[in-house]
């Protein structure tokens, strides 16, 4: 037989770390979705008027 129909495998060469991990840095960077906003924390209206308006109403409701 010729060489020719014989495929070799390609010879494996030589990585160093130093790319190998800059290459997986640069995978994961590329295939990772961005993150959601976090959601705003909002506190309850109650607590955004001060101590004088402890039980929930406002002044329209206190008539």
């Amino acid at each position: 037989m010729s060489s020719m129909s014989q495929a070799r495998p390609p010879a494996p060469t030589a990585v160093s770390m130093r790319d190998l991990l800059a290459s997986c840095a640069a995978a994961a960077a590329v295939s990772t979705p961005p993150r959601a906003p976090e959601p705003e924390t909002r506190r309850p209206a109650r607590d955004q008027d001060g101590p004088d308006h402890r039980d929930g109403r406002d002044h329209r409701e206190a008539a």
